[in-house]
């Protein structure tokens, strides 16, 4: 072991042995004292840049006093590490807006229609030339125009396009039909009388939406509805009356949009035309309504002038579901006016202004953007009403989301409801005959739509039958077995009594056709070959 002061004198020597090799040693320089040489091309001229070895591009661009804009690009990129002789480029970006406008050419729609004559044309809507705003953008690099392209282009007018009927020749045989037959096609509305191949057109603005087409009593004017102009959320549609007798007669606009379920002539008056009606809110969101479930009456004066819209029933929610809204139906010579819903149906009472009911109904869980209103019609004596009801589910399924209904008969004379058919479908819409006296009783027949799959009635196709007013005597007559099914529509008969002799005509729109079926054959006539008829009514 040493001693202490041996180490000592040993350490010593050790510290000036290595002081003197330090000194022997080339000197280290640090990495930052490097300078390197870029070449640095900006602005139409090249300079050489000098920065310390480790720099990134973007502190030559710093060093040489450049600052990037949004559109500037710089090669390689700003994070490349340098290296020495490396060269950079900046590329001076800028983009120029220019707004443009240009018309937009309309298009020309040719519709074959046989209620024209054969090779005859009629000019149903004009053609208007569009107009759109385009804003072109246009980008430079250097100063030089690299590319052109459309950055916006908003449509300010829409283009209408001209629409032209042509006549083409029917194949099928002309029937003799009593009253008007009025049917709206392709957005037009037309009549037939004496003949069905007698057609005449009653309103040719093509933009007639099939929510309302009726016609008075004595059949005289005609309701009906064309689609607004506006934005769906701001007005659905509007509603209109024309005097389809005077051939010089214009369309009276009622100044009451948004008709969705309901809209008549009031049958019990003479003389003086009274309108009935019911609203709905439009919405942005489907359906496209939030129903009101009210009931206006108005006077519409044969020059034009609007009398003052009477109340009847308050805006109210229609009861479950009654989002949907609330259809009415008048009763033979109009004593009566039924309402029906999605939970039930009843009476109007003009006296109280309230609704009455009569029936309460399970309402269809649809899991989807609308509701049921169940079908519903008034007996040729105006003391029954046949109505589609919701039948118990089998099993434990929910009420609600039961597949089964059926057809029923209410008398107003007891209240009470007799079952007549089962599992007919929910869009069985029954319609009743005119009345023919037997003995000392009034006899009609009832027609309805008969579900092909019963328990999928919301999408099967249906069958027309036809039965007594008691349900017996039932025989389906059209369309013939394996052939397509109906759509669901409410049939319409002929309006004359009954004969013994001969039955009465049911017309029913089946594959966009107007076809006649003669209730005591089975007979079915088609009248139209176009596929054009949309809705249909008769008096």
């Amino acid at each position: 072991m040493l001693s202490p002061k041996l180490s000592l004198w040993l350490t010593i020597l050790l510290s000036l042995l290595a002081f003197s090799l330090s000194g022997c040693l080339s000197p280290r320089v640090s990495q930052s004292e490097v300078s390197l040489s870029v070449s640095l091309s900006a602005d139409g001229e090249t300079k050489t840049v000098s920065v310390a070895s480790g720099s990134k591009i973007q502190q030559v661009l710093e060093s040489a006093g450049l600052t990037l804009a949004s559109l500037d690009k710089v090669e390689p990129p700003a994070y490349t590490v340098v290296s020495d002789g490396l060269a950079v480029k900046v590329t001076r970006g800028r983009e120029e807006f220019e707004t443009q406008q240009s018309i937009v050419a309309f298009e020309r729609q040719t519709v074959r229609n046989e209620s024209l004559p054969l090779g005859e044309t009629r000019l149903i809507q004009p053609g208007n030339n569009g107009l759109q705003e385009i804003v072109y953008r246009r980008y430079y690099e250097d100063g030089k125009l690299v590319n052109t392209s459309i950055s916006r282009s908003t449509v300010l007018e829409q283009a209408l396009p001209e629409i032209v009927m042509v006549g083409v020749q029917t194949p099928f045989v002309s029937l003799s039909i009593p009253g008007k037959l009025v049917y709206l096609a392709g957005g037009n509305a037309w009549l037939m009388q004496g003949s069905t191949s007698n057609r005449t057109p009653l309103v040719t603005t093509g933009d007639l939406d099939g929510r309302v087409l009726k016609l008075s009593k004595d059949g005289a004017w005609l309701m009906y509805t064309r689609k607004s102009t506006k934005a769906a959320d701001e007005e659905i549609n509007t509603l209109w009356a024309l005097n389809i007798e005077n051939p010089k007669a214009t369309p009276i606009n009622l100044k009451t949009p948004n008709i969705i379920h309901f809209a008549d002539w009031d049958p019990s008056t003479t003389g003086t035309l009274r309108a009935l009606y019911s609203t709905v809110e439009p919405r942005s969101a489907p359906p496209g309504w939030q129903a009101n479930n009210d009931l206006f009456r108005m006077v519409v004066g044969t020059n034009g002038n609007l009398g003052v819209r009477e109340k009847i029933i308050d805006a109210n929610t229609g009861g479950v579901y009654g989002w949907w809204g609330t259809d009415f139906q008048w009763s033979p010579g109009g004593k009566f006016l039924a309402y029906s819903r999605p939970d039930g149906m009843g009476i109007v009472s003009f006296k109280n202004k309230a609704l009455s009911p009569l029936l309460e109904i399970t309402p269809l869980q649809t899991r989807s953007d609308w509701a049921l209103i169940p079908g519903l019609a008034w007996g040729a004596d105006g003391r029954a009403i046949f109505v589609v009801t919701h039948a118990p589910p089998p099993g434990l399924v929910n009420p609600e989301e039961s597949p089964n209904f059926d057809m029923s008969a209410l008398t107003l004379d007891s209240e009470a409801i007799v079952r007549i058919a089962q599992q007919t479908g929910m869009f069985a819409y029954p319609a009743a005959s005119s009345a023919r006296q037997v003995g000392s009783e009034i006899s009609y027949y009832v027609s309805y739509l008969q579900a092909l799959s019963p328990t999928q009635s919301g999408t099967s196709g249906y069958q027309l039958v036809i039965m007594d007013r008691d349900g017996s005597n039932r025989r389906t007559i059209f369309p013939e077995p394996g052939s397509p099914g109906l759509s669901p529509q409410t049939p319409l008969w002929a309006p004359i009594p009954l004969s013994e002799q001969e039955g009465d005509f049911v017309a029913v729109i089946y594959q966009g056709n107007l076809w006649l079926i003669d209730a005591a054959t089975g007979t079915g006539h088609q009248v139209t070959g176009d596929g054009l008829i949309q809705k249909l009514d008769w008096k």
